[in-house]
């Protein structure tokens, strides 16, 4: 039996799908504050959870557009706080520069540290993290916990991230969280209030590597 089926969508090519869908977020949003380089992250955000109001609480320190593309072109590391963040990141993207996508949330000295001291995993996580790496990109999309923790450790000068993008999504501590990591002089990408998730900060660092593929091209 033959499942294929007629249709007529606009169009099937994935690309033109992209553009089309881009095409759409620039005129439904309109007028709008964020800078030329901002603006692509912003759209991406936008295209990966079709929501406008996400899109346009993104707040960016004046220097993070550029510091996450120099980190992705240097080869830093990109930690994430939970494993579905480093699934949605494009990984080829990172390992063209020489990059590495780590997260230590399942690794079994995490989990047996987070039990001893009754605490979460994504605060021990961090801790490993920051002890074994300098500077790099903390994609931080789920666990408020570990936002705070990264921001602690920066406050007690053991940690020195490259970028921040932490968009944590959640009810508890979620909001006050994005809030203490904008008092901090660090490179950040953040939003305001809730809203936030894994998908979002998956899509922050794939719009920084397209935006540091692209420096190749503009120099070819």
């Amino acid at each position: 039996m033959d499942f294929f089926v007629e249709f007529s969508p606009i169009t099937t090519q994935p690309q033109e799908i992209e553009l089309k869908s881009f095409e759409m977020i620039e005129e439904e949003i309109g007028n709008h504050s964020f800078s030329d380089a901002q603006f692509p992250i912003v759209k991406r955000v936008i295209h990966t959870t079709a929501d406008f109001e996400l899109g346009r609480s993104l707040r960016f320190h004046p220097e993070a557009v550029k510091a996450g593309i120099f980190a992705i072109r240097q080869g830093k590391k990109i930690v994430t706080d939970v494993e579905m963040v480093k699934a949605g990141i494009h990984q080829s993207r990172i390992t063209h520069f020489g990059g590495q996508i780590i997260c230590h949330i399942r690794d079994e000295d995490v989990v047996k540290k987070a039990k001893e001291l009754n605490t979460t995993r994504s605060i021990i996580a961090m801790q490993k993290a920051t002890s074994q790496i300098e500077g790099g990109i903390f994609a931080i999309g789920n666990a408020p916990t570990a936002l705070l923790e990264l921001i602690r450790l920066i406050k007690l000068e053991k940690a020195k991230p490259d970028l921040i993008i932490g968009v944590p999504v959640g009810f508890v501590s979620a909001k006050e969280s994005k809030e203490e990591l904008q008092k901090l002089d660090v490179p950040y990408i953040t939003n305001q209030g809730r809203k936030g998730g894994s998908p979002v900060a998956a899509a922050i660092v794939n719009a920084l590597s397209l935006m540091a593929q692209q420096v190749d091209k503009d120099v070819e």
